[in-house]
């Protein structure tokens, strides 16, 4: 049996993206979704996740382009004085990795986050990020310090072939091909940390390489293609712009049709890591 979970990521951004989420859960085939537990709709958003209690909910970490759930003065070098972290992701990474100083505050920031998603009373069924920092070794390694602590569920480690993306998709390939070729190392790297901890990951997690540009074309021509017995692909559906267009994608009944003659059973987080 091979087993898909299609997650939503950035539930809580806005009241748009939330109601697109339970919209393609409840009509289409969204399976989880992941939770930024600081952002603006984010309190809408665990409402309508208890009600709809088949809706897996994950936390998707916030350490850039949006909210810290600490105030400034508890980490200064962490966010501004509104408490947002920087959009520069590459410069955020660069911080996180190599300055020393900031390590404490970034556990204190996890940690706060971690148990504000618990006090939700919901169960996290996985853990993930906005713009994937939770791969920065540092930041890793805070996570996994912090696992037992929290029983943390399954980690999100994004890996997807990059000649099935360009087959699929050929557009962006010099970017995809960097892109692809550094979190395919990240990956390698984390795996071996996430193996000595006990903490499941999948086979394949599809989205990275197409993010934000994922169609009802582009997803009927990925899904026999894709490889992997147990798998992710999380897309950012909105009632808007170009996550109207994963919507659209999610409500498909031609992509259903697609997820099923590929042999995927469709399943959230909480029963894929049964079977793994």
């Amino acid at each position: 049996m091979r087993y898909l979970v299609i997650n939503a990521d950035d539930f809580g951004i806005s009241q748009s993206t939330n109601k697109a989420i339970i919209q393609a859960h409840q009509q289409g085939c969204l399976t989880s979704t992941s939770l930024m537990i600081t952002a603006q709709a984010a309190q809408e958003a665990i409402e309508m996740a208890k009600a709809n209690p088949f809706l897996n909910v994950g936390l998707h970490l916030v350490l850039g382009g949006g909210k810290s759930y600490l105030q400034h003065s508890d980490i200064p070098n962490l966010v501004d004085e509104k408490q947002d972290f920087s959009r520069w992701t590459t410069w955020a990474s660069l911080n996180y990795q190599f300055n020393p100083r900031i390590k404490a505050q970034l556990q204190a920031e996890i940690r706060a986050q971690i148990e504000a998603f618990n006090r939700t009373g919901l169960i996290m069924s996985h853990l993930d990020s906005h713009y994937h920092h939770h791969l920065n070794p540092t930041v890793m390694g805070i996570i996994l310090n912090l696992a037992r602590e929290f029983s943390l569920p399954i980690v999100r480690l994004p890996y997807e072939e990059i000649d099935i993306n360009l087959q699929v998709e050929p557009s962006g390939r010099l970017k995809k091909i960097i892109g692809g070729t550094v979190f395919a190392r990240l990956r390698r790297s984390e795996e071996k940390r996430l193996k000595a901890m006990a903490i499941p990951y999948l086979d394949r997690v599809y989205g990275l390489l197409q993010t934000g540009r994922i169609s009802e074309q582009y997803l009927l021509s990925l899904l026999p293609l894709m490889q992997g017995n147990s798998v992710e692909l999380y897309l950012h559906p909105d009632l808007s712009g170009n996550g109207k267009i994963e919507l659209d994608a999610l409500l498909s009944p031609k992509v259903k049709e697609a997820i099923n003659l590929a042999g995927f059973q469709l399943v959230g987080f909480q029963e894929v890591v049964k079977r793994i």
